[in-house]
């Protein structure tokens, strides 16, 4: 057991020697104690270096596998899209989200109509056999915003009904529009962007209250084994299985984590990797780690990490030093979201899990994966910004 100095406490051995037990119960404890605002002031910073980051490595990308006037056309349009993350993040951190709660039913009916009209024959866009965009002068993809949607109303949802939380009516009304939300993205399909969906509802509904040993455990599992059938009967989702297992060969994903593995300590230096100059599909985004690997070795990739570890761990400190329990409920399953799909990214690109098109927060090409995770990580940070000056003592003479 470890022990430090500190004032004597009841559960002391020895009274008189001043040390106290450290258990986990005590370490959360302590970090709900901790003002709000020190960790949301480190996760903007961290989010601004990612974005940073992000721009240099598709700068990098574009300028090597593109001709001249195509290479200034997409610098612009990824520089447009990180200048819109940036407000967006701004905005949200200025709004946070408490002066959501009274637009949480229309947020979640515009959501659904949006995932509906990707299947329109105007607006609605598809590429490699999945319908996931909406094309409204820029291209945007509706679940990124609908698992926002879900998270912000699960958590005010589940404040609301308070003691009825954990009853079957209750968990019955946060858990069909979960369903409705998940069943409309893996129709698209996107069976991964689904899992995730389902998983930040269910996080955010558990630390709302609901008991999930009792309760919620058999519409998860019920959930999870219909998942597991449909992956099992679905030809394409077996063959991404059969790639991870190593029953089939895939040049891409082979490739992918070929430059994770014989990158060395330091890459082969910014814009000089192999794969990346002979155009290897989608580096920029799906395999944006692969990115880093090759050209930044082993040091790019712990840095990542490093980076992405901060991230989550500032995000957890600030979630429980949020008092509101709507706020800091919905501040949870925001951050979540946005460390679910760095997990799955990192992991599928480097064979942990299997093969999934799933973006890197940040550092990936696209504009709705960066806008959407400076969304929810803005909003987290303005419901702790807002929460400790609510705490902050009047002013002398007030």
């Amino acid at each position: 057991m470890v022990r430090v100095a500190g004032p004597r406490a009841i559960r002391d051995p020895r009274p008189e020697s001043g040390l106290t037990q450290l258990h986990f119960t005590g370490l959360l404890e302590r970090l709900s104690r901790r003002d709000a605002e020190g960790p949301a002031n480190i996760l903007f910073g961290l989010v601004l270096a990612l974005l940073g980051f992000g721009l240099l490595l598709q700068a990098g990308h574009a300028a090597t596998v593109l001709e001249p006037a195509e290479f200034k056309a997409d610098f612009l349009s990824e520089v447009r899209d990180r200048i819109l993350a940036l407000a967006v993040l701004l905005l949200a951190v200025r709004t946070g989200i408490k002066r959501l709660e009274r637009f949480l039913p229309l947020a979640m009916s515009l959501s659904v109509l949006a995932l509906l009209l990707v299947w329109a024959p105007v607006i609605g866009s598809g590429a490699n056999g999945s319908n996931r965009w909406l094309q409204i002068g820029l291209s945007v993809q509706p679940s990124e915003f609908a698992r926002v949607s879900l998270i912000l109303w699960v958590a005010w949802y589940s404040i609301r009904l308070g003691p009825r939380v954990n009853e079957l009516g209750g968990v019955l009304r946060m858990f069909l529009p979960t369903l409705l939300f998940a069943g409309l993205v893996w129709a698209e399909p996107d069976k991964g962007g689904a899992c995730v969906l389902f998983l930040c509802a269910a996080a955010t509904m558990w630390v709302g209250g609901v008991d999930s040993s009792r309760v919620a455990m058999p519409f998860f599992a019920l959930v999870a084994a219909a998942m597991v059938i449909a992956n099992a009967a679905d030809t394409y989702s077996r063959g991404r299985i059969e790639m991870w297992i190593g029953d089939s060969y895939n040049e891409q994903v082979v490739e992918g984590m070929g430059a994770i593995s014989s990158s060395g300590s330091l890459g082969a230096g910014f814009a000089g990797g192999e794969l990346r100059n002979r155009g290897f599909s989608y580096m920029d985004s799906d395999f944006v780690f692969s990115l880093v690997a090759e050209e930044f070795g082993a040091f790019g990739m712990a840095l990542v990490l490093v980076a992405f570890c901060a991230l989550f761990w500032f995000s957890f400190r600030m979630v429980l030093s949020i008092p509101g329990r709507f706020e800091a409920t919905a501040a949870f399953g925001l951050c979540v979201s946005v460390a679910a799909q760095a997990l799955v990214h990192i992991g599928s690109v480097s064979g942990l899990f299997p093969p999934k098109g799933m973006t890197l927060p940040f550092l990936s090409d696209g504009g709705t994966s960066a806008i959407v995770s400076c969304l929810a990580l803005g909003l987290a940070i303005g419901a702790a910004r807002q929460s400790s000056a609510l705490e902050d003592p009047p002013p002398e003479g007030a």
